[in-house]
């Protein structure tokens, strides 16, 4: 997939309208990346094919599981963001890094979502909720996410994580642990993404 095929995509699935808005936030993003390394500078350049559909393909598996949305460590806006501008979810997207909340809470307010998408700048372990769907993109691997946000969720959510080639690693060293549905989903954006989905997560 190209950058232009990526962006093309973004319209095809989504409408223009929320396309418009999505390419807002990535000029905006390539700006802030100027003052603080919110992406590798490498990946500016394949920017919506590795970071935005990267994100927003996840958003078709959890269409089945309405509520809340939890993004863990949603760092320059993936997914957590993308996915919000994307669709009409509620949305609290955990980022601890100030600096990096500052900037979130800056594109919420610019792009008109602030009525149903917040930033917490905590760290997960001391947020309490429930979510449907949580997400995490490059925090931890798959055990230690799950001992650290398993409070989060209950027998019906659904964690959507992109990962890359060690996702079967990570599961099978997940359920040593835990129970729960796990499954892998090839990532539309290249052959080495993957997505682990998981549901019914629970400590053994």
């Amino acid at each position: 997939m190209t950058e232009a095929e990526a962006r093309e995509w973004i319209d095809a699935q989504f409408g223009v309208s929320r396309g418009t808005l999505v390419a807002r936030f990535a000029a905006a993003l390539v700006e802030e990346s100027a003052r603080q390394n919110l992406v590798s500078q490498a990946s500016l350049a394949t920017l919506w094919r590795r970071h935005i559909v990267d994100s927003a393909q996840l958003l078709a598996h959890a269409a089945s599981s309405p509520g809340d949305w939890i993004d863990i460590g949603t760092g320059a806006g993936f997914p957590g963001l993308i996915v919000a501008l994307l669709s009409d979810r509620s949305m609290m997207l955990v980022e601890p890094r100030k600096k990096r909340a500052a900037f979130l809470a800056e594109m919420i307010e610019s792009l008109g979502v602030g009525k149903r998408v917040e930033v917490l700048p905590v760290r997960i372990e001391t947020v309490r909720a429930k979510a449907a769907v949580i997400s995490a993109r490059a925090v931890a691997a798959l055990p230690e996410l799950l001992a650290s946000a398993a409070h989060l969720s209950n027998a019906k959510t659904i964690w959507l994580l992109p990962k890359g080639q060690s996702a079967p690693e990570e599961v099978a060293a997940a359920r040593l642990t835990w129970h729960g549905m796990f499954h892998v989903e090839q990532s539309i954006t290249q052959d080495t993404s993957r997505i682990i989905i998981a549901k019914g997560v629970a400590r053994r």
